[in-house]
């Protein structure tokens, strides 16, 4: 995992639960707890990070994920104005995450795994985005979505069809612009 996500996660803990909270999080993970955003650390460590800063918030591990990806978006936005300068919403934005935004990601992320994502039409006229990554951090782009759609302004339904959590071969959310 790239050390820009932890950097992320740290930003987005300190500013709703301030620094202590990142520390003692940091300390019963075992973690290092310094990221450079250009290094790659194991994804083990952030799946640490991540369960215990959901037992420490009293959160389920999914919603923590969430709130992590809705947070992420101003930052990267702010990070990387870019990647978000060519789009006018976020239906423009999520649909090109995988030819321009992960393009550019591996560009400054040597090495970057990042998921795959497919698009196709539902009949009931919701978009279904399927996500694939051995990460299965599909609770993590959820919230990406979300923020995104907040960030743009726009007004979305997220609705979680299938998840490998749940045995299923991928996992797929259904967005409806509203």
């Amino acid at each position: 995992m790239k050390g820009v996500i932890f950097n992320l996660l740290e930003e987005a803990i300190v500013a709703e639960h301030g620094v202590a909270a990142w520390v003692d999080i940091m300390d019963l993970a075992g973690a290092r707890g310094t990221y450079s955003s250009l290094g790659s650390y194991p994804d083990e460590e952030l799946y640490a990070i991540v369960d215990h800063a959901a037992a420490g918030l009293a959160l389920p591990v999914p919603d923590v994920l969430r709130w992590f990806g809705q947070g992420a978006i101003p930052r990267l936005a702010e990070r990387y104005p870019t990647l978000f300068a060519n789009h006018r919403g976020s239906r423009s934005f999520i649909t090109s995450v995988n030819d321009v935004i992960h393009l550019e990601v591996r560009k400054l992320y040597a090495g970057a795994a990042c998921p795959h994502f497919h698009f196709y039409d539902l009949a009931d006229g919701r978009l279904a985005m399927a996500y694939q990554s051995r990460r299965q951090l599909c609770h993590l782009a959820h919230g990406f979505v979300l923020g995104t759609a907040a960030f743009f302004g726009d007004a979305i339904d997220v609705e979680h069809l299938a998840c490998t959590s749940k045995g299923d071969a991928l996992c797929r959310l259904a967005l409806d612009w509203q």
